[in-house]
Parts: structure tokens; C-alpha cells; sequence
């Protein structure tokens, strides 16, 4: 098959050298005013020389490279990569007797940028990210039923929400069917799974490891679960054996789905729901816990909300640290993709200091081993989140 080909301006090509994903509009020296969103392209340096294949799209990522080497897009392609993750998923030891939940495929982690592919026991949910994966589902779908075979029930496209409107992506299954609520298993606990109505592809997978980190705390502890959604550290810290867990969302939604969750574990330990905007609860709590998770969405997608982001962290985690029992424990998150480690940790300790109160770090979090970041993009490191005491 014969692609378009544009040529990179001098010197623009180094980033490519460094293996890194993405071509931005600034770096294209060819007119590709009448290229089609999607479409795939070959990439030639300023002298002409093949460095890259991937997909165009018309904006500031013009390029998600998919290859550095010459190749024909097809099935075997995607076969190919798919296989590569899958055989890392089952090495991680993520489909098991007590897990069917994890991340198949995390975008560029795993050399496929634009791509999101989550499974749910059997279903494999997709978003994706960029027009060019959007266009090739009809490849993935059938590399996946290559791929897991026995192992997948259905296929679900949920691109609806992550492209833009002039595509008119439409979800859908591509594959199979498979009513919802689902029932899936993550660390021994079920969930009902519904990516049709449900935020992301049904599920935050990422906080599954810092779910299990907390259950390490939570024995004969009272514990608070801000933003809780469908109630993964509230069940995680039921489990574990904690005596008392308030799960608290704005959303009436993710409380339902909390207490569906509940009903299908059946854990001892007293647990109250609570619908309330988390940012103003948190300000002055009613009662005394030994144990607070904040796990707020991303509070700044761009750089230019970045400052007003830092902001809102401070004034939360001060407000946590401030009411929380002597000796407690504060598990802190942000998923912010431009705030780094390093000011997401600066800005917990400049809240401490400011409601004046000692505090240890336990553990540095960050995404598990099924959310990859690609050494050559740095960028993929979003999820990052500190447990500390509070004397």
C-alpha cells in the first residue's frame, strides 16, 4: 500500500531519532492542508530519508508515529503488538482466579499512541484518542480476536467521548455482545463493570496496586473516601478489616455504583454514603478519621490551568492534613498529566507547612505495571500520589 509522505523541516527530525511518539504541526515543512485526518503517512527528513510511519491528524500532534521502520498497516501489524502486550498482561500474572481487570493496551506505553484498550473479564473495551486508530478499528478488532481467542467475549468502541465531534464516532460493539453491569474481578473483590454509562471505560484501573497498598492501613481504622466513584479503596479498605468507611462523591451515580459494589462483597464494617461536593466537605469534616483518600479527577488538562490546579491541591490536601487524627494516614493523588511528581509533592508539603503539621513520607505511587510509560515519552507518566503520616 502507497502512503503520503511528508517531509520534516531541518533539524525537526531529532526528536524522531530519540524515538519519541509524537510529530507536532510546528516541525512539517510539507503542505498537508488536503491530507485527510487519519490517514497514514510516511515521514522523511529534510534530505528525503524514511524516518518514521504514523498517523496524521490535523492539529497541534500532527503525527503519532507507529513504527520507525517501513511496514504496511494491516491486521499482522497491530497482531503483532497486541500480542506483545497481552504476553506482558498474563506475565504481570493480571488474568488470574482473583483478577479478570487490567489495561491491554496504555496508548504510547505500548507503542500504539491514540489507543486505549481495557479488559473486563472477556470484554475488551476501546477508546480511542486519535482519528487514524479510530479509522483502524476494524484491524484491532480482528488482531484482538486473534490474539485472546478463547479468552475475549465482546468488543466495545467507546471513542464517542475522546474524538472530535466532526468525526461522529459512534459507541458501539464491534464485536460480540455483553449486557452490563458486567461482573469483574480485581485483588479477590468484585465490581459491576458498565463502560456504556460509567466514566472512562467503566473502571480507574490504574489505582489498583495503591487500592491493595491500602488495605496494608486500614485494619480497625475509620477511613474517608473522597471522590470515590464506584468505591474501589472503600472496598479495599472494608476488606482489609477497617471498622468504619464513609464513601463520598458529588455524583448520586457513583454512589449507587458504590453501594452496588458493597452489596455484591458483603464485607463487615459499618459504611455510610455521603453525596457532597468533596472540595467544600473536606473544609470542615464532621467527624474524626483515621485514615483520608483524596483521588480528585485531574484538576488541569492544559498548562495554562496549571497554576489555578496547584491551587485547588493545596487548599484540599492542607484541609485533609489540618482535621485528620494524630498518627493518620493520607493517601494523595493527582492525575494531572502537566503537573510532574516533584510540584505535585511540593505542593502537599507547602499545605502541611501551612496548617503547620508534621508530616512522613510512606510510599511515592505512580500508575501500575499495566499502565507503561515508553522511556522515549516521558509524557506518560500521569498518575502520581504520596501516602504520608500525620503526626
Amino acid at each position: 500500500m502507497e502512503y503520503k509522505i511528508v517531509r520534516l523541516k531541518k533539524d525537526k527530525e531529532i526528536s524522531i531519532t530519540r524515538k519519541h511518539p509524537w510529530i507536532f504541526s510546528g516541525a512539517i515543512k510539507s503542505n498537508t492542508e488536503d491530507f485527510e485526518d487519519g490517514e497514514k503517512i510516511i515521514v522523511e527528513n529534510h534530505h528525503g530519508d524514511f524516518v518514521a510511519l504514523g498517523h496524521f491528524q490535523h492539529g497541534t500532534i500532527a503525527i503519532r508515529v507507529l513504527t520507525y521502520e517501513s511496514a504496511s498497516i494491516d491486521t499482522s501489524f497491530y497482531q503483532a503488538k497486541i500480542q506483545n502486550s497481552w504476553n506482558l498482561r498474563l506475565q504481570l500474572n493480571l488474568l488470574s482466579p482473583t483478577n479478570s481487570i487490567f489495561r491491554l493496551i496504555h496508548g504510547e506505553g505500548d507503542s500504539l499512541p491514540g489507543l486505549i484498550v481495557d479488559f473486563y473479564n472477556g470484554v475488551c473495551v476501546l477508546q480511542t484518542h486519535s482519528i487514524g486508530m479510530y479509522r483502524d478499528q476494524t484491524l484491532i478488532v480482528e488482531a484482538l480476536k486473534n490474539v485472546l481467542g478463547k479468552d475475549l467475549i465482546a468488543i466495545y468502541s467507546k471513542g464517542a467521548e475522546t474524538l472530535p465531534e466532526r468525526i461522529k464516532a459512534q459507541n458501539e460493539f464491534l464485536f460480540g455482545d455483553c449486557p452490563t453491569p458486567h461482573k469483574a474481578i480485581e485483588n479477590s473483590i468484585q465490581y459491576n463493570i458498565d463502560w456504556i454509562t460509567g466514566q472512562k471505560t467503566g473502571f480507574f484501573i490504574d489505582q489498583r496496586e495503591n487500592r491493595a497498598l491500602l488495605g496494608q492501613f486500614s485494619k480497625n481504622k475509620k477511613v474517608l473516601n473522597t471522590f470515590c466513584y464506584s468505591g474501589g479503596f472503600s472496598l479495599s479498605a472494608l476488606k482489609a478489616g477497617a471498622s468504619v468507611v464513609h464513601s463520598l462523591d458529588s455524583s448520586k451515580r457513583a454512589i449507587e455504583l458504590t453501594e452496588e459494589n458493597l452489596s455484591l462483597n458483603e464485607y463487615e464494617g459499618e459504611h455510610k454514603s455521603i453525596v457532597a461536593n468533596a472540595v467544600e466537605y473536606i473544609k470542615d469534616l464532621p467527624e474524626n478519621y483515621d485514615i483520608i483518600i483524596l483521588d480528585p479527577p485531574a484538576f488541569a488538562k492544559h498548562r495554562e490551568k496549571r497554576h489555578n490546579a496547584m491551587q485547588a491541591y493545596k487548599r484540599l490536601n492542607a484541609a485533609a492534613i489540618k482535621q485528620i487524627q494524630p498518627g493518620g494516614i493520607l493517601f494523595t493523588f493527582s492525575c494531572s498529566q502537566v503537573v510532574d511528581k516533584t510540584l505535585f509533592t511540593n505542593t502537599v508539603i507547602a499545605a502541611a507547612i501551612e496548617v503547620g503539621r508534621n508530616v512522613r513520607i510512606l510510599h511515592q505511587l505512580h500508575q501500575p505495571s499495566d499502565h507503561p510509560i515508553n522511556a522515549f515519552h516521558p509524557e506518560g507518566e500521569y498518575l502520581k500520589g504520596l501516602v504520608l503520616q500525620i503526626d
